[in-house]
Parts: C-alpha cells; sequence; structure tokens
C-alpha cells in the first residue's frame, strides 16, 4: 500500500453538497477510492425539491426524482450513511433565504451526520459561487467548521474545498485554484458512472454541467499532477 493510499484509507470523509449531485461533481473519485481502501464516506445533501429546468423545454423534475437518483448513486458508491435536510419546494434553491445560524447548527450539532456526531477527520465543502444556496452553504460550513477548542468542540484537521464545472464563471478574485489533488485514475468511470445516474441533470455533450465535461475536467486536473485522472480541491485547512 502507498503512503497515500494508507492516508486516505484511515480517513472518515464527510461531504456536504448543497443539492443531489454536486456530490459526484466535486467528490465520486474521491469516494470511490477511499471506500476501496476501507475508509468511511457520509454525505449530507441540503437540499432536494421540484424544479422547472431553465432549458427551453419546460420541463419539471420532482423532488421524489431527485432524491430517488441520489440513492441509487449513494447505493453504488457503496456510503457509509447519508441524509437529506430539506424536501420541501419552498427551501430548494432558496437556501440563501433561511437565517445562516439554522443551516449552522444542522451542520454542527442538529442533523443526522452533523460534525459533533460524526466527528469526521475530512470535510469536503462546495466552495462559493454565483449559485445562491452553494454560497450558502458555503458560508454556514465554513462558520461550522471554525477552529475551537478540540475538548469543547470536535476539530476537523483536514477540511477542502471542491470543484464544480461551473466554477469558470466566478470573479476573478474567487476563481477555483486547486492545491490539493486525489489521484481517481482507478475510479474515473465510478465518478463517471455515478454522475451519469443523476440523469435528469445532466445536459448535452456541449455544456459544462455533461459528463462528458466532467470528463474532460478530470482527466486535466489529472494532467497537472501527471496522472490519467484526478479531482482537483482547495485546501481550507490541513493540520498535521
Amino acid at each position: 500500500m502507498t503512503p497515500e493510499d494508507a492516508f486516505l484509507s484511515k480517513q472518515r470523509l464527510l461531504v456536504i453538497a448543497p443539492h443531489a449531485d454536486d456530490e459526484c461533481f466535486g467528490c465520486a473519485g474521491t469516494m470511490a477510492r477511499i471506500k476501496h481502501l476501507g475508509g468511511e464516506v457520509y454525505c449530507i445533501v441540503c437540499s432536494v425539491g421540484d424544479l422547472k429546468h431553465y432549458d427551453g423545454k419546460d420541463q419539471r423534475v420532482s423532488g421524489g426524482t431527485r432524491e430517488s437518483e441520489l440513492k441509487s448513486v449513494m447505493d453504488y458508491l457503496k456510503v457509509d450513511d447519508w441524509e437529506i435536510l430539506f424536501r420541501d419546494e419552498q427551501t430548494h434553491l432558496r437556501l440563501d433565504a433561511m437565517p445562516r445560524r439554522d443551516l449552522i447548527s444542522l451542520f454542527e450539532r442538529d442533523a443526522k451526520l452533523a460534525l459533533d456526531k460524526l466527528q469526521p477527520t475530512m470535510v469536503a465543502i462546495p466552495v462559493s459561487s454565483y449559485n445562491q444556496d452553494h454560497d450558502a452553504v458555503f458560508r454556514a460550513a465554513w462558520t461550522a467548521l471554525r477552529p475551537g477548542v478540540p475538548s469543547a468542540k470536535p476539530f476537523q484537521r483536514i477540511v477542502l474545498g471542491y470543484d464544480n464545472t461551473s466554477l469558470f464563471w466566478s470573479l476573478e478574485r474567487e476563481k477555483f485554484h486547486p492545491n490539493f489533488y486525489v489521484d481517481i485514475t482507478n475510479f474515473l468511470e465510478h465518478k463517471l458512472k455515478a454522475l451519469s445516474m443523476h440523469q435528469s441533470q445532466m445536459r448535452d455533450a456541449i455544456h459544462h454541467s455533461s459528463v462528458q465535461n466532467v470528463e474532460f475536467t478530470a482527466r486535466v486536473r489529472g494532467r497537472e499532477i501527471s496522472v490519467e485522472a484526478a479531482e482537483g480541491y482547495m485546501v481550507f485547512r490541513q493540520v498535521f
């Protein structure tokens, strides 16, 4: 076992995703690799709900469909446990309208997989973006993950921000610049298959959120570190 495999095999990873499919865009390869090595993986999805796609086709996707797709993904990736915080149409895509303190409390102690209960060794969160739900989740998670005295509040030693194919449309000062990579060469197909299970959310090949573009992105990230495929993250905290 390589030192990298040994490190990942000991992790208890918690992925916090604004919506069902964000966990795959950013972390599915890492999730698959950690599970393969014997580590633990958990996932909090903040919101699913009915949604009319802005795609020129007037297509409406139900929250039930989103949840069913997510369950298939979680089963396929062999995630140890997962939960959805909100299932109502009023909250979906409106997480920025709820008091931030309420979302922080869920992440810290009230959710089934809250930080205080799960005590993960590694946490992956979305980075801030133009999407209002992503920004709300980032801000709340950032606060929930603030450093404290370990005897009083569980301290997460590794905090990462994960990639999303929409991040190219960010202000220059907010651009995504990965400085932590996970080699997913042997797990790229797992990532692509898991993502494709979110069938209602997949777009045509030319779209940045297509399965094809996710593969291109993973291969570009891989070339940045001289492997076939990788997932890139921004390190927010790393303590050894």
